[in-house]
């Protein structure tokens, strides 16, 4: 049967208008069909009606709030006032100074960009890191496995922690106060191309403390002091900003050499100070990149970073995508002799960055010359590949290690053996009603 017509209730209404207005109303002295006054009338008198009612019932509500008003400093009235007591010991937190107060912050803007403090953000956006979604994932927690996240839970991540919170100033005023974020994983897997993919989606500001980039710049107490302060001045006047610090473990290592003339360790006090005076109206973010991050002692490291992002090897899926996007982007072609499945598992253990190493080794000028009489095959990607270190189990294991030691990784323990343990509780119930 088909169904009543999308237009039956307008023109219900309008015959039942029709009725009650027109039907029974005499028009022979209307020959120029001239307006009915009586018909405005109703009509605007409604609408009066309405905008009073709002007038009235605003008129209401302050008359109530003044007698609460009223009623409340009567009462204060009656309580007796008792003396405060006098505090010894305390004294009143001292306010962060303005360091620059008669510089303009264009004169400050230019001195960063002069300093290579302040970066030119890469044309590189979310889409542009491929990864796919982890499609054993229900399978592995059905066998009481716990999968490794995919690439396209990094993605999302990357999303709730990063963009969402500097683009959005409704989303980084109501929701959880993200201060800092740590990318960690192996060389390669995409960490920079993910800080300029935030810089780029939330048009924020990037500024760049990596300890080799400040290197000799702004000497001793008082110029690390005037830096910083003229960091986060010009990040929170400019937001949304992004505050890079690549190698970032090395501010917490005990494996730096003392006479290292990046002196790594030099900003560890500073940024600490400095991220307690971003608030939720501040869209500032400190971003680390670490590639090493068990070099870190964890408790300082993890109170400095509040969320951490632990970025994985590519899987088969991500890999087999990742050489589909690669190939053709430095102008290879793939056709029926490139087997684009065994490549995808011969390159297991190397990340994004080794795979786009390894097409620019292949894909020569020469190489895409020769590609209409003789097509890319398999094994020339061999050679290249073996030329470069994969990430072995080992160091994957270390990362896997290190995570389990961080806040949001006992955390997450904790929430898996929760589960493990409800579900147990739920097994057993039912076996006994049986």
């Amino acid at each position: 049967m088909i169904g009543p017509s999308v237009f039956l209730e307008g023109l219900q209404s309008g015959c039942s208008e029709y009725e009650q207005l027109w039907k029974y109303r005499d028009e022979s002295n209307n020959f120029f069909q001239r307006h009915e006054e009586e018909l405005i009338e109703a009509d605007k008198r409604a609408e009066l009606d309405l905008e009073i009612r709002i007038h009235v019932d605003e008129l209401m509500r302050q008359e109530l709030r003044n007698l609460k008003i009223a009623i409340d400093k009567e009462k204060q009235k009656r309580i007796p006032k008792k003396k405060p007591k006098k505090q010894k010991g305390k004294k009143k937190g001292k306010k962060g100074k303005d360091l620059t107060p008669d510089r303009t912050l264009e004169s400050l803007y230019e001195e960063l960009v002069m300093e290579d403090i302040i970066k030119r953000v890469e044309k590189v956006n979310l889409s542009d890191y491929y990864g796919e979604y982890s499609y054993l994932g229900c399978t592995l927690r059905a066998n009481q496995i716990e999968p490794q996240p995919s690439l396209s839970d990094v993605k999302q991540l990357v999303t709730l922690y990063g963009i969402l919170p500097l683009g959005s100033p409704d989303v980084h005023a109501k929701g959880p106060l993200i201060k800092s974020l740590l990318l960690a994983g192996p060389k390669g897997v995409g960490k920079t191309l993910l800080v300029h993919a935030i810089c780029n989606e939330t048009g924020a500001n990037l500024f760049d403390l990596t300890a080799s980039n400040i290197a000799g710049r702004y000497p001793g107490k008082d110029g690390l002091k005037m830096m910083i302060h003229m960091v986060f001045k010009v990040a929170s006047l400019l937001q949304p900003s992004v505050i890079l610090v690549d190698n970032c473990e090395k501010m917490f290592s005990n494996k730096v050499p003392k006479n290292d003339p990046t002196d790594p360790k030099r900003l560890k006090g500073a940024l600490k100070a400095a991220l307690k005076l971003i608030t939720p109206d501040t869209r500032v973010m400190l971003i680390g990149c670490s590639s090493a991050p068990f070099e870190a002692t964890v408790k300082p490291f993890c109170s400095l970073y509040e969320r951490v992002i632990l970025i994985p090897r590519p899987d088969y899926a991500s890999r087999y995508l990742i050489w589909q996007v690669l190939i053709p982007k430095y102008q290879g072609e793939i056709t029926e002799k490139l087997d684009l499945s065994s490549l995808a598992k011969i390159s297991d253990g190397y990340t994004m960055g080794m795979m786009a190493k390894a097409c620019q080794e292949v894909l020569t000028e020469r190489r895409l010359a020769l590609l209409e009489h003789k097509p890319l095959t398999t094994g020339e990607f061999i050679l290249p590949l073996s030329r470069i270190d994969p990430v072995f189990q080992e160091e994957e294991d270390a990362y896997k290690t290190w995570y389990r030691k961080t806040p949001m990784g006992k955390k997450r323990i904790k929430a898996i053996q929760e589960a493990a343990e409800a579900a147990a509780n739920a097994s057993k119930k039912k076996g006994k009603k049986k």
